[in-house]
């Protein structure tokens, strides 16, 4: 029995191998899925145009034996282990399978709407550039570096809308507003409304501005978890993840926050992630086109959970297309022992970006192919950007009344390295 024991982790190995041994005879049945299910079993779909033709139908009989064969437990039956579908309900799959080889794709089944295997190109609109805000452990400082950032980029002239998808630990309206400029509705309102078809009475009363950017030279804009009356705030958080007949839930976020921008034309967005690797997470990390800020501490719990991370991207042939938008923020960065803390820091970021998001190459030999960068190369997307651990911001210092050397001796390090990738940004065209 213990010959027959495959795990679910050998799953992507094995399939690759099959299909590689295999002379795709199914090719005249079409697009060919598949799909790894919440129980973690792999089964063939097609098109039920499929069916009446007798050599493709040997062909994906013959496939779906052989993955059996190599499976074990997370194949399905031979005769149960090919699904002729309507060719709608493929349709449907097309936003988040991926293409494996030429007419084959991977998609995978999971509780939740989104998750870490699709990577999209940015769809903002011209003018507004996206940041999210993440970090695989809670109690980094996001918050804190949200509304920071927004009095920043305000006092520069910029026009900021920050979003709090931290959902499930809500609170970074609660810092930045004072309770009576609270909106009536927040995030949580508008998916569970939109359910119902009011998410656009609801989009019009989520947005509130602070009373301290009132003086600034741009502007800041607020969109809470809630309103300020949370009302039945956990069945209400029971029901924002649900996808529905014309949109997953990842899309019917960027179908908000296009709402949004096209409404307050801001040029940048902040988006508050949730932590940590679960798949809601996923959407502000990989599906929203924004550029990402890694928040990390040197503990081993962070960089293992980054490295799971990274290899998935990396084994699944994601890492070109999100790498480009990662920047690693050393975060609590203490007050002592600075400079080998930092050391030590980058060489460990060094190590995970090298393993599993760099290209394998000579980063000094001059070539403009590839991507890859030296331990100590400034501006690489290893290179940490410090926040520096103070004692103002430990005694948890006011939001929505900001002590500017407080600030200045967190941020004196981050603020200078974030304009540098607004601008870089800019320039490419890229959030």
């Amino acid at each position: 029995m213990r010959d027959r024991f495959v795990s679910f982790d050998d799953l992507w190995d094995r399939v690759s191998r099959v299909l590689s041994d295999e002379p795709g005879e199914w090719s005249g049945a079409g697009r060919l899925y598949l799909i790894r299910d919440l129980r973690g079993k792999v089964r063939l779909s097609v098109s039920e145009e499929a069916e009446t033709n007798d050599a493709c139908r040997a062909a994906l009989r013959r496939l779906a034996r052989r993955l059996r064969e190599t499976l074990g437990p997370h194949g399905y039956p031979a005769d149960e282990g090919v699904l002729f579908v309507d060719p709608a309900l493929l349709d449907d799959l097309d936003d988040e399978a991926r293409e494996i080889r030429t007419g084959v794709y991977w998609a995978e089944r999971l509780v939740t709407g989104s998750d870490w295997w699709t990577v999209t190109a940015p769809r903002r609109p011209p003018g507004t550039d996206r940041y999210t805000l993440y970090s695989v452990k809670g109690g980094v400082g996001r918050s804190t570096t949200a509304a920071v950032l927004a009095w920043h980029l305000a006092r520069n002239g910029e026009s900021v809308l920050v979003v709090d998808l931290d959902l499930e630990s809500p609170g970074l309206s609660s810092a930045m507003l004072d309770p009576a400029a609270r909106p009536e509705f927040g995030v949580t309102d508008w998916f569970v409304e939109d359910l119902v078809g009011q998410g656009d009475h609801v989009s019009e009363g989520m947005v509130a501005a602070p009373s301290w950017a009132h003086d600034l030279d741009g502007e800041v804009r607020v969109v809470p978890a809630h309103g300020h009356e949370p009302g039945e705030y956990l069945a209400k958080l029971g029901r924002v993840y649900m996808d529905t007949a014309a949109a997953t839930w990842t899309g019917r976020l960027e179908r908000l926050l296009r709402r949004l921008e096209e409404r307050y034309q801001p040029s940048i967005v902040l988006l508050e992630s949730r932590s940590g690797l679960h798949d809601i997470a996923a959407a502000t990390v990989t599906d929203l086109g924004a550029h990402v800020l890694l928040f990390a501490v040197d503990a081993e719990g962070h960089w293992t959970d980054y490295g799971m991370l990274f290899r998935h991207w990396q084994i699944h042939g994601l890492a070109p297309r999100i790498r480009e938008r990662l920047s690693l923020v050393s975060a609590l960065t203490p007050e002592t022992d600075t400079e080998p803390y930092l050391r030590r820091f980058q060489e460990q970021a060094w190590e995970l970006f090298r393993e599993h998001l760099y290209d394998d190459l000579d980063p000094s030999d001059g070539s403009p192919e590839g991507f890859s960068f030296d331990l100590h190369e400034e501006g690489a997307p290893h290179d940490p950007i410090a926040i520096h651990w103070t004692r103002g911001l430990a005694a948890g210092v006011s939001l929505r009344n900001f002590e500017r050397t407080t600030v200045e001796q967190a941020y004196h390090q981050f603020l200078p390295r974030f304009n540098e990738i607004v601008a870089d940004g800019r320039d490419a065209g890229i959030p």
